[in-house]
């Protein structure tokens, strides 16, 4: 049996399907439903989304169903696996660590279920470390600690136009805190304990944006890092961040704009964004 460790993530890492096939990355989809239509995530249109979000219809997020980890796991047997690190969105968030479990007790082989206790690109960057290790021959043990060092790293800078769509979902965590602030006052968030937490306010757009740069440089230091611009879908603001960054991070390995997963929009709204920072 060959000694591959093969890595297995969910949607909400938010990961390019380039980089998945590159790295050999596994990635089960989370599920949104609309209305009465229940799909998983990837097969929504983005626009029909953002107007059943602006129009104040019933969206909600479910987990995988086990049965998708099960035939997952079953195709990294196939294919000559002798363990699996599959690595998934918090806990505190979403059932789907469990899901990946269930399914884990029936494979023959040994797969370590890994709670991220974040969601986005800190996971997305914490399983290419992952493949990474994987693919250069490392043991299940190694690639684990490959990951769990860039979740220890990494952080989430989010921008919200509003609390709403967390508030809908359940999401909201710890920034309750900041329900009820003026509609000028544009709250920071962050992942914090597995959960989404306050990390500042700013007053406008304009003036969060600079804030989020601020906090993006101040977290990477002088360090090897890797930025990602994750946005339901692409405007201007992105492009100018992407300068902005370069301009203020003096050791950036790589830079990309990302489309974040549908279920993490159908969470912080269609206006939001975020700023995943990943040093080492």
């Amino acid at each position: 049996m060959s000694n591959h460790v093969a890595v297995v993530t969910d949607s909400t890492a938010s990961l390019p399907e380039q980089l998945r096939r590159q790295w050999g990355i596994a990635s089960i989809q989370l599920q949104l439903q609309v209305g009465d239509h229940i799909d998983e995530e990837s097969r929504f249109d983005r626009s029909h989304l953002v107007e059943a979000l602006s129009a104040g219809e019933r969206v909600t997020t479910n987990p995988p169903d086990p049965g998708a980890f099960f035939w997952t796991y079953q195709d990294a047997v196939s294919a000559g696996a002798s363990a699996i690190v599959s690595l998934h969105i918090s806990q505190r968030m979403s059932a789907t660590l469990q899901a990946a479990h269930e399914a884990a007790q029936q494979v023959q082989i040994p797969v370590y279920t890994v709670d991220s206790g974040t969601t986005g690109m800190s996971l997305g960057f914490a399983a290419l470390s992952a493949a990474r290790a994987a693919a250069a021959g490392a043991p299940a043990e190694r690639v684990i600690d490959a990951a769990q060092r860039r979740f220890a790293t990494s952080s989430e800078l989010i921008y919200v136009d509003t609390l709403e769509y967390l508030r809908r979902g359940g999401r909201i965590g710890g920034a309750t805190a900041l329900l009820g602030t003026a509609l000028s006052i544009k709250p920071l968030l962050t992942v914090r304990g597995g959960e989404v937490s306050p990390l500042s306010r700013a007053a406008g757009s304009r003036r969060a944006m600079a804030k989020l740069v601020d906090l993006a440089a101040d977290r990477a230091g002088h360090l090897p890092t890797d930025l990602a611009i994750s946005c339901f879908r692409p405007t201007n603001r992105e492009l100018m961040l992407v300068q902005q960054l370069r301009e203020r991070v003096p050791n950036v390995r790589e830079l990309s704009i990302v489309e974040a997963s549908t279920v993490i929009g159908a969470h912080v709204g269609p206006g939001a964004l975020s700023i995943t920072v990943s040093p080492g």
